[in-house]
């Protein structure tokens, strides 16, 4: 009788499932109105999401299984999970176009990840073409962090950002927008990303000193950066 064999694959494969768990976890709470903790299991698979890919460097077990297990357990998890929840917390209310305009950030997603994996050369890149779907559903988890009361929904004006909000995400997932990637936590990775390394530094104290209220303004700033370099860049091509 032939024993299974374990690979080193299986270690980064064990974070992916991880986070499509997280994901799925997140749909039951929002079902059931735990809105906080739905928020905070999309933020987890985001967590789980990066460690596997560091799990796959450090093991040098990165595979073409891989990259398909981790896009659809990033569908779950950064596409479903946050388009039910800002479903369920605000745009129920608007029925059949409360579920088109959520669906927006599942559908556009799916989109995002298959050029990705389609356009895929190697495993390690630079920066990503169009908004990274974590990004994505980290913002919508955020946004409800920080707003969402229990009982009562979202207070004026925030409201009233919320459509805004999920249609610009969701452009920017299929947009040719460049984001960077994070940088490696590596010697190499610093001199490589001084910039990059600095900011993720900063945010992380800042995180520290607001007990993370800030999460949702930093990822908007890192969003709005994007789309500032793009028309700048844009903009000097022309000239």
């Amino acid at each position: 009788m032939n024993r299974p064999r374990l690979t080193p694959s299986i270690i980064p494969n064990l974070f992916t499932a991880m986070n499509m768990f997280c994901g799925f976890l997140s749909v039951i709470n929002a079902s059931q109105h735990n809105f906080i903790y739905a928020a905070w299991l999309i933020i987890i698979a985001s967590i789980f999401d990066a460690l596997d890919g560091m799990m796959a460097r450090l093991t040098n077990s990165s595979s073409e299984l891989g990259v398909e297990l981790d896009s659809l357990s990033d569908l779950v998890s950064f596409g479903l999970a946050p388009a039910f929840l800002i479903y369920q917390t605000y745009l129920h209310q608007f029925n059949s176009v409360g579920v088109v305009i959520s669906s927006l950030l599942m559908i556009a997603g799916g989109f995002r990840l298959a050029r990705f994996n389609v356009q895929l050369v190697g495993f390690d890149k630079s920066y990503f073409k169009g908004l990274p779907i974590p990004s994505s559903a980290i913002t919508i988890a955020a946004f409800v962090l920080a707003y969402y009361n229990k009982g009562a929904g979202f207070p004026s004006p925030y409201a009233d950002f919320i459509i805004p909000l999920v249609l610009v995400l969701s452009y920017l997932m299929v947009s040719k927008i460049r984001y960077e990637t994070l940088p490696k936590f590596t010697t190499a990775g610093v001199k490589e990303k001084p910039f990059h390394f600095g900011f993720v530094v900063i945010s992380g104290v800042i995180l520290l000193i607001t007990s993370g209220k800030a999460l949702f303004f930093i990822f908007v700033f890192i969003i709005l950066f994007g789309i500032f370099r793009h028309l700048f860049y844009a903009n000097s091509k022309k000239n």
